[in-house]
C-alpha cells in the first residue's frame, strides 16, 4: 500500500510541474509571435512554433503520465516527428525573409529573448527536480534545453541586428533554433527507439529470474 501510495504522490507531483512548464510554454509563445510579427523577426517567430510545440508535448506528456510505456513511446515519437516538421517550416521562412527582406527589431528582439530566458530556465529546473523520468519526460526537458540555448541565441542575434541595422543575424538564429529543434527531434526518436530494447531487456531479466 505504502508503495502504491508513493507512487501515486509522484504522479501528482509530475501532472502538477507539467502543468506549470504548459502554460508558461503558451504565455510565452504567444509572447514570442506578437513581437515577431510586431518585430518582423524570424529568429521571434521560430522560437513561438518551438514553444507551441513544447506546449503541444508537455500536453502529450500529462496524458501519457497514467498510461503504458509504449503509449509514451508514441507520444514521445508524435513529439520529435513534430519537432522535424517545424525545423522545416522556419528553415522555409528564412530562406523567404533572406530573398524578400526584413527589418528586425533587435531592441525587441532582446528583451522577449531575455524573459523567455528566465521563463525558460525556471521550466528546466522544474523538469530536473522530476525523478525517474520516463522517454516521454525526457523529450519534455531536452525541449525545454533547447528553448533556454535558444533564447541566448536571439540575444546576440539582437545586438548585432543593432549595430551592423542588417537582417541575417535573425535569420542565422532562425536556421540555429531550426537546427537545435531538428537535433532535438532525432534525439527524440532515437530515446523512443532505444527505450524498446531496454524494455525488452528488463523483460528478459524478469523472466531469468521467475526460471531461477
Amino acid at each position: 500500500m505504502s508503495g502504491e501510495g508513493d507512487l501515486e504522490l509522484d504522479t501528482e507531483e509530475k501532472r502538477r510541474t507539467l502543468w506549470i512548464v504548459l502554460w508558461l510554454n503558451v504565455a510565452i509563445a504567444i509572447g514570442f509571435f506578437i513581437t515577431g510579427v510586431i518585430g518582423d523577426s524570424n529568429a521571434l517567430l521560430a522560437n513561438g512554433l518551438d514553444n507551441s510545440s513544447d506546449a503541444v508535448v508537455y500536453a502529450l506528456s500529462l496524458l501519457a503520465l497514467s498510461r503504458s510505456r509504449t503509449w509514451k513511446r508514441g507520444a514521445a515519437r508524435f513529439s520529435g516527428i513534430m519537432l522535424l516538421i517545424f525545423a522545416g517550416g522556419v528553415i522555409a521562412d528564412a530562406i523567404r525573409r533572406f530573398v524578400e527582406g526584413s527589418e528586425p527589431g533587435g531592441i525587441m528582439m532582446m528583451a522577449m529573448a531575455a524573459v523567455a530566458a528566465i521563463v525558460n530556465l525556471i521550466c528546466l529546473r522544474l523538469l530536473n527536480k522530476m525523478s525517474e523520468k520516463d522517454v516521454n519526460l525526457r523529450a519534455a526537458t531536452t525541449f525545454s534545453f533547447n528553448d533556454f540555448i535558444s533564447n541566448g541565441g536571439i540575444i546576440i542575434a539582437a545586438i548585432i541586428v543593432m549595430v551592423t541595422g542588417a537582417n541575417w543575424p535573425d535569420l542565422v538564429v532562425g536556421i540555429a533554433v531550426a537546427g537545435i529543434a531538428l537535433y532535438g527531434g532525432i534525439d527524440i526518436l532515437r530515446d523512443a527507439h532505444m527505450d524498446i530494447h531496454d524494455e525488452d531487456d528488463t523483460e528478459h531479466e524478469k523472466g531469468d529470474q521467475f526460471k531461477l
